[in-house]
């Protein structure tokens, strides 16, 4: 994973990434782009979230630059945010962050998104493996937790992890 390093806020901010990266103190950060079950999962979730938009009076946002502190720029994979705090970049926490992992990413540096996203106010955030079928739930109470029924649950709801995963017929 590539990362250039000494790039000011202003040019980070200026500059068009394709595809988008974070920002870490001055470091600009490459994410592992979603392949195959990675990005059936974020369409798959993404979809369901959106039609639940009207119900909870909220928007689902993709590869949203989301501000988490002064010089941290995260990208989750998806988030809900309020219509209120809609923007280029969202500077108020989401109600929800979503990180699907790809077989190349590393669980430090999930765990790092995860811990800025809960310094920053969100008070969920669901991790998603799709190679595996696990998924984890974390929240500033109860910490980080794999759904061991295999139910994601926010906001009232409820979605079996199978009906965002691909399966065999899927990839067929």
């Amino acid at each position: 994973m590539a990362t250039a390093t000494g790039i000011s806020l202003s040019e980070y901010l200026a500059t068009d990434y394709k595809p988008d990266r974070e920002y870490l103190d001055g470091e600009v950060v490459e994410r592992n782009v979603g392949q195959g079950p990675h990005s059936y999962t974020q369409t798959a979730l993404g979809a369901w979230l959106f039609g639940q938009q009207k119900r909870w009076n909220m928007l689902t946002l993709t590869e949203q630059r989301v501000q988490v502190s002064g010089t941290h720029y995260r990208i989750p994979d998806l988030c809900v945010v309020r219509k209120e705090d809609f923007a280029n970049i969202v500077r108020r926490p989401p109600v929800l962050c979503v990180e699907i992992l790809s077989p190349e990413d590393r669980w430090n540096r999930v765990q790092d998104s995860i811990a800025d996203y809960l310094r920053f106010g969100v008070p969920e955030i669901w991790v998603i493996d799709p190679t595996e079928a696990k998924a984890w739930t974390c929240t500033p109470e109860g910490g980080l937790r794999q759904v061991a029924d295999g139910v994601l649950r926010w906001n009232g709801l409820s979605i079996e992890l199978r009906e965002i995963l691909p399966d065999e017929q899927t990839v067929q």
